[in-house]
């Protein structure tokens, strides 16, 4: 092979190399991709951010209607094996991890003398542990107090909130009346059985609707100077 034949081979790659970018040039410059004005499959907006789901109520379901119904046997059995490791529920019981919480129904969030209350709760100084505030504590203490030292996530079942609030009402030697939609709900029942949270002395007290800054008649004096006499100082864990 000669020098010729050679340089024919390399022209004639060059050639081809020259003939395919020219090529791809005219193609780039003649066909335009044009993106569809939709998208081949259509998702409805709703479901794909949410937008179109019913919104979440906020917050645990109301509680009041449950508790003469509830079952406080359940509610010792649940505090007991769950709470137990932290708060004493007997009169007089000494503090562990969070205050004693026998009489903590109507009582000021912050009527434990001498505990060391995290900072979360201060805003709530004064103000009786309510059954509603109960239940949006129990339901999930960050969110009632962001920012307190309590690490239990909480109780997302609500019959068992109801439950467990209906067995902290018994800790008391006068435990705090349900409100009167609470005994509407269960029929008007009063009599109290082993298994049940029955009213008590005047429907009307310690309703839902009670002052943020005033505690029931039944409840400990709600400046935290002075024990009551029916009941030890408490407070749910801060």
């Amino acid at each position: 092979m000669d020098s010729m034949d050679v340089n024919k081979g390399v022209a004639a790659v060059l050639v081809a190399g020259i003939a395919f970018f020219i090529t791809g040039l005219l193609g780039d410059n003649l066909i335009y991709e044009t993106p569809p004005a939709k998208p081949p499959v259509a998702f409805p907006a709703e479901a794909a951010t949410g937008g179109g789901a019913p919104a979440k109520p906020a917050g645990p379901a109301p509680i009041i209607p449950l508790l003469a119904s509830a079952n406080v046997q359940k509610g010792d059995q649940f505090v007991h094996q769950v709470c137990a490791a932290c708060h004493s529920f007997n009169p007089g019981g000494p503090t562990i991890v969070g205050p004693n919480l026998y009489g903590i129904v109507g009582a000021p969030h912050d009527h434990e003398p001498g505990f060391n209350y995290s900072a979360a709760l201060e805003k709530y100084k004064g103000q009786p542990w309510t059954y509603e505030a109960l239940n949006h504590w129990l339901y999930n203490p960050a969110e009632y107090a962001p920012g307190t030292r309590m690490t239990y996530a909480g109780i997302p079942n609500t019959q068992t909130r109801a439950d467990v609030i209906a067995y902290l009402r018994t800790l008391s030697n006068s435990p705090v009346p349900l409100p009167a939609a609470a005994q509407n709900a269960a029929g008007g029942a009063s009599a109290s059985a082993p298994g049940t949270a029955a009213p008590a002395g005047n429907p009307s007290a310690m309703s839902n609707s009670a002052a943020p800054d005033s505690a029931p008649a039944s409840s400990p004096n709600v400046g935290g100077t002075g024990a009551p006499s029916n009941a030890p100082q408490s407070a749910p864990k801060p």
